[in-house]
């Protein structure tokens, strides 16, 4: 099936770009991974995961973790964990009712992109559950197309350091400032409400900027 609809078709030819739009589909488009694709995907410590609703909203997340969260199982799958969260399970609560899905891998430092498209699964008792501390569930994707995209208007941005969230079996997680604020204990799942009561304890609504700002500084 072709990457271009009527749609696409009446802009390529409005800008005279419709030889060159297929030039490039016979070019990069490619339906497996390759070993410079997987070492590049591998590379990555986020990226952005678009899914569907139920209402047919398109909806996009960021999703981060160590470098190499992201595994390339083979040519055609890619699998990533999902942490403790927000507990809307919003993307992945998507995926189960719309399997399809798209990911933009990027790099800023050296400018860089790869759309991924794909069907995913959920799994609350993958196998490679046993790879990531704290890990709730496994997302795997089977590839239905990728390509490169020109890194043209990437700015170039250079990371300061790593997220403190990320889990690490070497050290403690620390809890986010949402979580210790008065109004949300009672709903907080049993497990953070007694994290926060034997940790760095409830604050204010109107404390949490202050707290916020110590979750932004590096650890």
């Amino acid at each position: 099936m072709s990457l271009f609809n009527d749609n696409h078709r009446d802009l390529q030819d409005a800008f005279d770009s419709r030889a060159l739009a297929d030039r490039l589909e016979q070019m990069i488009v490619l339906t497996s991974i390759n070993e410079t694709d997987a070492a590049f995907i591998e590379s990555r410590q986020f990226f952005f995961l678009s899914s569907v609703d139920h209402e047919g909203q398109p909806t996009v997340s960021f999703k981060g973790g160590a470098t190499g969260f992201v595994k390339v199982i083979d040519e055609t799958t890619i699998a990533f964990p999902s942490y403790d969260g927000n507990g809307m399970y919003y993307s992945l609560g998507n995926i189960r009712g719309d399997d399809k899905i798209g990911i933009l891998f990027l790099d800023f430092e050296k400018p860089h992109r790869i759309r991924f498209h794909g069907k995913a699964s959920v799994d609350a008792n993958d196998p490679l559950l046993a790879e990531y501390p704290e890990a709730q569930l496994i997302v795997r994707v089977s590839l239905t197309k990728m390509w490169v995209n020109c890194p043209r208007y990437i700015p170039i941005l250079t990371k300061q350091a790593d997220s403190k969230f990320v889990p690490d079996e070497a050290k403690s997680t620390p809890l986010p400032a949402w979580k210790r604020i008065d109004a949300m204990q009672d709903v907080l799942p049993k497990n953070d409400q007694a994290l926060v009561a034997n940790g760095p304890g409830v604050i204010k609504a109107e404390d949490y900027p202050d707290a916020l700002e110590d979750d932004k500084a590096p650890s």
